[in-house]
């Protein structure tokens, strides 16, 4: 759907949205990813283990990305919810391997419940799409 330059994306390898959103909404050379979890194609959480998750959510905002024209490396903010703030040594490890030198701006959440049940990270994230890509 594409509105005053707003356009509104669904990644085949995402699973449904559980309510009324879109994977990621493209505006100019800015891509908004809405909020992924550790889930499968299908929706199923793929693990219990939070760096698992945040490993499938990471790889879930990267396939979005992609399909917006970007990555993980044009990531300016990153935003991401756990419901246990003990696991962010573990959720740290993650990130560190999927943004290797790069730091996003960043925020960390402790909530006491994601819209998933199982679901112990959510992650969003606002990223540009390099100059030249259609």
């Amino acid at each position: 759907m594409t509105n005053n330059g707003r356009r509104e994306l669904r990644v085949a390898s995402i699973a449904e949205p559980v309510s009324h959103y879109t994977d990621a909404v493209v505006h100019g050379d800015l891509v908004y990813v809405s909020g992924c979890i550790g889930n499968d194609t299908a929706g199923k959480i793929v693990d219990p283990d939070v760096a698992v998750q945040a490993r499938q959510a990471l790889a879930n905002v990267s396939d979005i990305l992609a399909a917006a024209g970007s990555s993980v490396g044009n990531i300016l903010k990153v935003t991401v919810f756990v419901t246990d703030m003990a696991d962010r040594a573990a959720i740290n490890v993650v990130r560190q391997e999927v943004f290797g030198t790069a730091r996003p701006a960043s925020t960390l959440v402790e909530v006491s419940a994601l819209a998933v049940p199982g679901a112990k990270v959510e992650v969003e994230a606002v990223a540009c799409i390099p100059a030249g890509t259609p």
